[in-house]
C-alpha cells in the first residue's frame, strides 16, 4: 500500500485519507471516471489499496481508436477489472453543434436529434446500467493541478453529496501520483509519449502526433469529424 504524506490542506475540507476511509466503511462499490491519465490511475490504485471495489468507466471522444482500446485492454489486464465504455458528453456536444462536420453530415446529425447530457446525467445513466444506484462517482481531480481546481476545492469541496461525487486524490501533489504509480509498477498509456498527457480533444496537440504515428486512428477521427484537419492548417497559417 502506498502512503502519501505532506498532502495539500484547505481549511474545512476532509483529507483524501478521511474520504477513502469513509468509502471503505460503506463497503459498497464506487464508480471511477477513468480517463487513462495519471491522476485517474492513482485514484484507482488508492481506492484498491483500501479494499474498495471499483467500477471504472471510460468516456470516449471518438469510439474505437486503436491506441485507446489497446491501453484500455492493458489496464483491464493490470487491474483484472472490466472498464465500461460510454460516449463522452463532449463528443455528443461536438456532433450536436456540427463541430468539424462536412456539409453531407449535417442533415444526418440534425435528423438524429443528438442529446447533450451533463456529466451528472451521464453518471446516473451509468449507475443504472451497472446496477449500482446511489454509488459514489470518483474522479482524479487534484487541487494542486491548477489555480482553478484549487478554487473549486475551496468553494465546493472534494465531496459533493448532492451529486454523489468525490475527488478522491484531491489533496495529492504530482509527486504523490508518480510515487503511487511507481510503487505499484503501473504504466502510463502511450498518450504520454505522443502528447505528454491523456487524449481528450481535437486540437493540433493531439491531431498532429496521431497523423504522424497512428495514421489509422487519425483517419478514424476524420470519419467522425471530417473537417478536423482544418485545425492544423489554421495553426500552421497562424504561425507563418
Amino acid at each position: 500500500m502506498y502512503h502519501p504524506t505532506d498532502l495539500v490542506t484547505i481549511d474545512g475540507q476532509p483529507s483524501s485519507l478521511e474520504l477513502v476511509a469513509q468509502l471503505a466503511d460503506e463497503n459498497a462499490p464506487v464508480m471511477l471516471g477513468f480517463s487513462r491519465g495519471k491522476d485517474s490511475l492513482a485514484s484507482w490504485l488508492f481506492l484498491r489499496d483500501h479494499g474498495i471495489e471499483v467500477k471504472p468507466y471510460f468516456l470516449y471522444h471518438v469510439p474505437g481508436l486503436r491506441f485507446v482500446e489497446e491501453s484500455l485492454a492493458a489496464f483491464e489486464e493490470f487491474f483484472d477489472t472490466e472498464i465500461h465504455r460510454y460516449p463522452h458528453p463532449a463528443m455528443l456536444r461536438w456532433l450536436a453543434h456540427f463541430t468539424f462536420q462536412s456539409p453531407e453530415h449535417l442533415a444526418v446529425i440534425e435528423a438524429a436529434g443528438m442529446p447533450e447530457p451533463t456529466y451528472e446525467e451521464v453518471a446516473e445513466l451509468i449507475r443504472a446500467h451497472l446496477g449500482i444506484p446511489g454509488a459514489w462517482n470518483c474522479d482524479g481531480v487534484r487541487a494542486a493541478d491548477s489555480p482553478n481546481r484549487r478554487m473549486a476545492m475551496t468553494t465546493a469541496g472534494p465531496r459533493r453529496d448532492e451529486v454523489r461525487k468525490i475527488s478522491i486524490v484531491w489533496d495529492w501533489r504530482v509527486r504523490h501520483v508518480r510515487e503511487a504509480l511507481a510503487h505499484h509498477g503501473c504504466p502510463l498509456p502511450i498518450d504520454y509519449e505522443l502528447f505528454g498527457r491523456s487524449f481528450d480533444g481535437l486540437d493540433r496537440r493531439f491531431l498532429e502526433p496521431l497523423k504522424q504515428h497512428c495514421p489509422d486512428d487519425y483517419e478514424l477521427i476524420l470519419s467522425w469529424f471530417p473537417m478536423a484537419e482544418v485545425e492544423m492548417i489554421r495553426d500552421h497559417l497562424a504561425a507563418a
